[in-house]
Formats: C-alpha cells, structure tokens, sequence
C-alpha cells in the first residue's frame, strides 16, 4: 500500500519534536545524576544557620506574619538580604520538609534542572537552532560555577533567580515576535521576581 506525501511529512514532524523532548531528558537526567549526591548533605554553619535552622520566621512556616516578615526589613536584621521570593521559598520549605536538609537540597536541585531546561527552550527558540542550544545547556547544567547555588540551602537565592531570569529571556523573546503591552507586561513581571 503506498504511503502519501502527506503521512510522510505528518511522520518527520512527529520525530522533528519528539527529539526536543528526547533532549530535555537528557538533561534533566544529566543535571540529577551530577548533582545527586547533594541529597545526603547536611546544613552548614556558613548562613544556613541565619536563613533555616535558627530563623524564626522561616520556621514558623508560611503565614500571614510570617509573609509580612518576608516583604519587611525585619528579615535582614537577623543576617539576610531583602529578597521576599527567597525567604517566602524557604519559609515552604519548613512546612513540607521541617528541618530534613535533603528536602531544601532536592528543591535547589529541581530548580536547577528546571533552569536548565529553560535555557535550553529560550536559546532553541531565540535562535532556532537544536543542537547549539542542547550544547549550551548541557554546559550550563554541569558546569562546577552551579555546584554552590544547587549544593548550598542559603543559595536557593541564585537558582530562584535564575528562574525568573529565563523566565524573563522567555518572554522578551516572545514580546519581540510581536510586540504589545500584553506580552511586555510577562516580561517586565518575571524581571521584578528575577
């Protein structure tokens, strides 16, 4: 039976996007496997003490006062920084994993992964190009520069950040495709948070 041209194209395009998703695999599965040691670490002495197990807001979990405490000036007199996604992240964190440094550690860790898929699908989508960007992104996933934001709890500012800074390249992307105050809004929404 012979097949039309039309089955034939409806194929290729089937396997053209079933290889970025082979590709984000990949990279989800190399960023876990390089940095899943992570997972048997402990807290250290060097700002988790001022940021989890010694910080009474952070550990009286996400509440009204609590979120009050993180957009206030309060927080940074015990040591921090005026960084309210950080403290409200670290605040979550308590309430679903108590004082189990494994659970801050997996979550900085997701955050990695999740940026690093980012970057691959912004710089694909910015530059068209497949290979260069899984290049990019491989690079950006294991490079030693990521070790202390993924392995140190204190740092889940700069993988939050870094969120939102894909984020951002995400939606100014799309924004310049077509420009309107809908899609600049995204991105100047993901640069506050960034």
């Amino acid at each position: 039976m012979p097949t039309s041209r039309g089955t034939l194209n409806s194929e290729a395009t089937k396997q053209k996007n079933f290889i970025p998703v082979l590709i984000c695999l990949a990279l989800a599965v190399l960023t876990v496997i390089a940095f899943w040691s992570l997972k048997d670490c402990g807290f250290i002495n060097l700002d988790d003490d001022l940021y989890v197990y010694e910080n009474a807001y952070v550990q009286s979990g996400l509440n009204w006062n609590s979120i009050g405490h993180a957009f206030s000036s309060e927080l940074m007199e015990t040591g921090g920084h005026w960084h309210p996604l950080t403290w409200l992240s670290l605040m979550l964190d308590y309430q679903i994993f108590g004082l189990n440094p494994q659970g801050y550690h997996l979550v900085n860790l997701l955050f990695h992964v999740l940026n690093t898929l980012l970057l691959f699908l912004v710089l694909r989508r910015m530059t068209k190009t497949l290979w260069p960007s899984a290049f990019v992104a491989c690079l950006f996933a294991i490079h030693p520069l990521h070790v202390e934001s993924v392995a140190w709890i204190t740092e889940r500012k700069d993988v939050l950040s870094t969120f939102f800074w894909m984020l951002t390249l995400g939606a100014y992307s799309y924004y310049v495709e077509d420009r309107g105050l809908r899609r600049y809004f995204f991105v100047l929404l993901f640069f506050a948070l960034a």
